[in-house]
Protein backbone atom coordinates (compact mmCIF):
# COMPACT_ATOMS: atom_id res chain seq x y z
CA UNK A 1 0.00 0.00 0.00
CA UNK A 2 1.44 3.38 -1.02
CA UNK A 3 1.37 6.56 1.03
CA UNK A 4 -0.68 9.28 -0.62
CA UNK A 5 0.29 12.35 1.42
CA UNK A 6 2.53 13.55 4.25
CA UNK A 7 1.51 16.05 6.95
CA UNK A 8 4.51 17.08 9.07
CA UNK A 9 3.59 18.73 12.38
CA UNK A 10 5.44 21.54 14.10
CA UNK A 11 4.26 21.88 17.70
CA UNK A 12 3.92 25.41 19.08
CA UNK A 13 2.66 27.11 22.22
CA UNK A 14 1.74 30.48 20.67
CA UNK A 15 -0.25 29.65 17.56
CA UNK A 16 -0.87 33.27 16.52
CA UNK A 17 2.82 34.25 16.62
CA UNK A 18 3.86 30.98 14.99
CA UNK A 19 1.28 31.31 12.25
CA UNK A 20 2.58 34.81 11.46
CA UNK A 21 6.18 33.51 11.35
CA UNK A 22 5.27 30.56 9.09
CA UNK A 23 3.36 32.91 6.79
CA UNK A 24 6.65 34.81 6.34
CA UNK A 25 8.57 31.53 6.08
CA UNK A 26 6.28 30.16 3.37
CA UNK A 27 5.69 33.54 1.74
CA UNK A 28 1.90 33.24 1.95
CA UNK A 29 -1.04 32.63 4.29
CA UNK A 30 -1.88 29.04 5.19
CA UNK A 31 -3.55 26.91 2.56
CA UNK A 32 -5.73 25.23 5.16
CA UNK A 33 -6.99 26.25 8.60
CA UNK A 34 -8.99 23.22 9.73
CA UNK A 35 -9.72 24.46 13.27
CA UNK A 36 -8.65 26.98 15.92
CA UNK A 37 -5.50 25.00 16.79
CA UNK A 38 -3.89 24.34 13.38
CA UNK A 39 -2.73 26.05 10.21
CA UNK A 40 -1.27 24.16 7.22
CA UNK A 41 0.82 25.00 4.16
CA UNK A 42 1.06 22.75 1.12
CA UNK A 43 4.72 22.37 0.12
CA UNK A 44 4.35 19.82 -2.69
CA UNK A 45 1.45 18.14 -4.43
CA UNK A 46 1.06 15.75 -1.52
CA UNK A 47 3.36 17.18 1.17
CA UNK A 48 2.28 19.60 3.88
CA UNK A 49 3.70 21.23 6.98
CA UNK A 50 1.44 22.47 9.70
CA UNK A 51 1.67 24.24 13.02
CA UNK A 52 -0.43 22.84 15.80
CA UNK A 53 -1.03 24.33 19.24
CA UNK A 54 0.53 21.87 21.70
CA UNK A 55 2.38 23.64 24.51
CA UNK A 56 3.65 20.39 26.04
CA UNK A 57 5.62 19.52 22.88
CA UNK A 58 6.33 23.04 21.60
CA UNK A 59 9.81 23.56 20.19
CA UNK A 60 10.66 19.86 19.89
CA UNK A 61 9.67 19.31 16.25
CA UNK A 62 12.00 18.79 13.29
CA UNK A 63 11.17 18.68 9.58
CA UNK A 64 13.42 18.52 6.52
CA UNK A 65 12.27 19.81 3.14
CA UNK A 66 14.19 18.92 -0.02
CA UNK A 67 14.45 21.71 -2.56
CA UNK A 68 15.87 21.95 -6.08
CA UNK A 69 17.54 25.35 -5.57
CA UNK A 70 18.76 25.96 -2.04
CA UNK A 71 20.33 29.33 -2.82
CA UNK A 72 17.07 30.68 -4.27
CA UNK A 73 15.11 29.35 -1.29
CA UNK A 74 17.47 31.02 1.17
CA UNK A 75 17.38 34.29 -0.76
CA UNK A 76 13.58 34.26 -0.53
CA UNK A 77 13.74 33.66 3.21
CA UNK A 78 16.25 36.50 3.64
CA UNK A 79 13.91 38.85 1.73
CA UNK A 80 11.24 37.98 4.29
CA UNK A 81 13.56 38.55 7.25
CA UNK A 82 14.31 34.92 8.10
CA UNK A 83 17.95 33.98 8.54
CA UNK A 84 19.09 30.35 8.37
CA UNK A 85 22.06 28.73 10.08
CA UNK A 86 25.25 27.83 8.25
CA UNK A 87 25.05 25.73 5.09
CA UNK A 88 26.74 22.35 5.38
CA UNK A 89 27.94 20.44 2.31
CA UNK A 90 28.40 16.70 2.72
CA UNK A 91 30.96 14.56 0.89
CA UNK A 92 28.30 13.38 -1.60
CA UNK A 93 27.45 17.00 -2.52
CA UNK A 94 24.22 17.23 -0.52
CA UNK A 95 23.75 20.72 0.93
CA UNK A 96 21.88 21.19 4.20
CA UNK A 97 20.82 24.17 6.31
CA UNK A 98 18.67 24.55 9.41
CA UNK A 99 16.19 27.32 10.18
CA UNK A 100 14.75 27.63 13.69
CA UNK A 101 11.30 29.03 14.29
CA UNK A 102 10.73 31.33 17.29
CA UNK A 103 9.73 28.36 19.47
CA UNK A 104 12.87 26.35 18.66
CA UNK A 105 11.45 23.90 16.10
CA UNK A 106 13.84 23.14 13.25
CA UNK A 107 12.91 23.27 9.61
CA UNK A 108 15.85 22.09 7.56
CA UNK A 109 16.36 22.39 3.83
CA UNK A 110 18.34 19.93 1.81
CA UNK A 111 19.48 20.10 -1.81
CA UNK A 112 20.48 16.81 -3.39
CA UNK A 113 22.63 17.05 -6.51
CA UNK A 114 21.55 14.87 -9.39
CA UNK A 115 23.03 11.42 -9.05
CA UNK A 116 23.51 11.64 -5.26
CA UNK A 117 20.17 10.01 -4.39
CA UNK A 118 17.68 11.33 -1.90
Amino acid sequence: MAYTAVFAALHVADLDASRAWYERFCGRPPDLVPNDDEAAWQCTETGWIYVVRDAARAGASAVTLLVDDLDARLAGLAERGIEPGEIETYANGVRHVVVRDPEGNTVAFGEVPSGAGA
